[in-house]
């Protein structure tokens, strides 16, 4: 079988495809919105949230305990938490850096684009030591208009790598930044480490399993290197 033509791009998001940070978030979001009166733990916050920008889940917090239930500084009293945990250390996804190098070495452009906040990814990247990679192509939803599931993010992280989105690879975990990379015409991957696969295949994504598969599916065969 052909291996699949090599990408003008790789856009990837950092939760749970470069960081290791979902528990992180899961538990410090139960904790937060349980405080409010939703009682719920790591795992619900998980599958209610996963994926959505901080700006996303306020409103379904609302929908669930009224209007006006949610205090004004209740996102950036997460993000505190979020940004102090991150300080005491990230791990990386096991076998993406390995991967990353592989793809860079085959002079592949490379992007990541997060529904986190501007200070958390610029945290994240730079304790996984990923700041330099990433410098001038990481987007966070400060930087677009509309974050994920929206294209926006995907399609400014193309165009900073000087790539039509058509012809570019996202790599996700999550159903809703598998639905914004193919909102904006990429072929999606998706990292099924957390999430049911058959829900990644059904927003158009390819299910993957392993890190250490994704310079195949790339393309970057050895010989191709």
């Amino acid at each position: 079988m052909r291996p699949p033509p090599r990408p003008a791009a790789v856009l990837f998001d950092c939760d749970g495809v470069l960081a290791d940070t979902e528990a992180l978030h899961n538990r410090i979001m139960a904790e937060e919105v349980t405080s409010l009166g939703w009682e719920m733990d790591a795992a619900e916050a998980e599958r209610r949230f996963l994926g959505l920008s901080w700006n996303d889940i306020q409103p379904r917090i609302e929908a669930r305990l009224g209007p006006g239930s949610v205090p004004a500084d209740f996102l950036d009293g997460i993000i505190r938490r979020v940004l102090r945990g991150l300080n005491e250390g990230i791990d990386p996804i096991p076998g993406v850096k390995p991967a990353l190098a592989r793809i860079v070495a085959a002079g592949i452009p490379v992007a990541v684009a997060s529904n986190s906040s501007r200070p958390e990814l610029a945290t994240k990247l730079r304790g996984l030591g990923l700041a330099e990679t990433f410098r001038g192509r990481a987007f966070s939803y400060d930087d677009v208009a509309l974050p994920k599931p929206a294209p926006d993010m995907y399609r400014a992280a193309a165009a900073v790598c000087g790539a039509d989105p058509h012809h570019c690879v996202v790599v996700e975990d999550s159903v809703t930044g598998s639905r914004a990379g193919r909102a904006a015409g990429c072929r999606v991957l998706g990292f099924a480490h957390a999430t049911d696969p058959a829900a990644l295949l059904a927003v158009g994504a390819e299910p993957f399993f392993a890190m250490q598969d994704l310079p195949g599916l790339l393309g970057l065969t050895e010989a191709a290197l």
